[in-house]
């Protein structure tokens, strides 16, 4: 089992166009979305995977396992094939959701294939994909791994109550990542970051799927049914604090840079790129507030006419199987969705691995677990006027 790999996961979660999406969704209100929309008895194709045994799996880079020598090989992935026969065409093509849904949306709308089998995008992106009718449900008689070992966190959205067209590939958090040296005190609310000792040294991320949440719970606000009210309130206090010059700027990932300079005491970030801050710093602290913090998912969803369906739900379950889900979990460092790995880390040889399985960024702890929430997303209804307002504050 892999030690904790050196390489940053800074090319996931880059900056997130939300108004580039809320146009991408009007463009085709504009074409007429009942036209866009894909009904049930239309979403399936032949499936060829008993007898072509190979998938196309489309995934964002540095998502997954690779070999320390040799770093095109893929640990994980090559089990599965040896164990399977089933050769996987996998494609790290996924820089950002918006500019996907871009070039994959035209198949999609128009009901042709996009020549992949398997997908992974943010909880966020999915929740357009299931409104749209573009993916296909999952058969879980196929996948008794996620049935038995899903994070029970993760397994109604409200996008997707059951999970039955999605499964999350990894998870995370958003909440608040500061200096604890050089702020000299704890930071363990949202409104900590509004202090007068912070002024011109706090970050909010800029992405509106991004940043809402978080700022919403600590108006404590339940983030599973928030309101249009509740998101004009946060935005009038973003808006105060950007007047008063408390808030420094709006960041995509590069508020890693900033917190490991000094430029920037606290803000708000993912779990996934504070334990990589750590690994130089120690005094970088991640907090998840007292009032709640967002827990996220970049899920797998099988996309409309897929010719190989069977064979992306034997993948999908493969790396929920513990022992798979410690191995990917030991690379990627992000919050595991198979609770179960946690006992297949502690039981390592090698001290470092072994030492993951305590790190509550990885397998959040009881007290942690009761904090955190899964938003509901926003509506296509709400996001072109949520995103205009956002983005005029945050200057995008």
């Amino acid at each position: 089992m892999p030690v904790m790999r050196k390489t940053s996961p800074l090319s996931r979660r880059s900056l997130l166009r939300a108004l580039g999406g809320g146009a991408a969704l009007g463009a085709l209100a504009g074409c007429g979305v009942p036209a866009a929309y894909v009904a049930p008895g239309d979403r399936a194709a032949a499936d060829l995977s008993a007898t072509d045994k190979r998938l196309t799996w489309a995934n964002w880079p540095l998502y997954i396992d690779t070999d320390d020598k040799h770093t095109t090989r893929r640990p994980t992935l090559e089990a599965f094939e040896k164990r399977t026969r089933i050769s996987v065409d996998y494609i790290e093509e996924i820089n950002d959701n918006d500019e996907f849904f871009g070039k994959i949306s035209p198949s999609l709308m128009n009901h042709q294939r996009t020549g992949r089998d398997l997908i992974v995008i943010s909880d966020w992106m999915c929740a357009r994909f299931v409104r749209l009718g573009w993916v296909q449900e999952m058969d879980r008689t196929r996948q008794p791994n996620v049935t038995k070992y899903l994070d029970p966190l993760l397994r109604s959205p409200a996008f997707d109550p059951g999970r039955k067209s999605s499964v999350p590939w990894q998870s995370g958090i958003t909440g608040i990542a500061y200096n604890r040296r050089k702020v000299g005190h704890e930071i363990n609310h949202v409104s900590d970051l509004w202090a007068d000792d912070l002024k011109g040294r706090v970050t909010l991320l800029s992405g509106l799927d991004e940043a809402f949440a978080l700022l919403m719970q600590g108006n404590g606000v339940d983030i599973t049914r928030w309101t249009a009210d509740d998101f004009h309130q946060v935005c009038d206090q973003v808006e105060k604090h950007v007047h008063s010059g408390q808030i420094r700027r709006f960041t995509g990932n590069d508020y890693i840079k900033d917190l490991s300079s000094g430029d920037v005491l606290a803000c708000q970030a993912y779990s996934g790129d504070v334990i990589q801050l750590q690994a130089d710093d120690p005094d970088i602290r991640f907090v998840v507030p007292e009032e709640g913090a967002e827990l996220w998912a970049e899920s797998l969803m099988i996309p409309n006419l897929a010719r190989h369906k069977a064979n992306a739900e034997k993948l999908v379950d493969f790396y929920y199987e513990p022992a798979v889900a410690a191995e990917l979990a030991a690379w990627v460092n992000y919050v595991c969705p198979v609770p179960a790995a946690q006992d297949v880390l502690a039981s390592s040889k090698d001290k470092d691995t072994a030492a993951l399985a305590e790190d509550p960024l990885i397998f959040p702890d009881a007290t942690m677990r009761k904090r955190l929430a899964i938003a509901r997303d926003i509506t296509s209804s709400e996001r072109t006027d949520f995103a205009k307002r956002w983005n005029a504050i945050a200057g995008l």
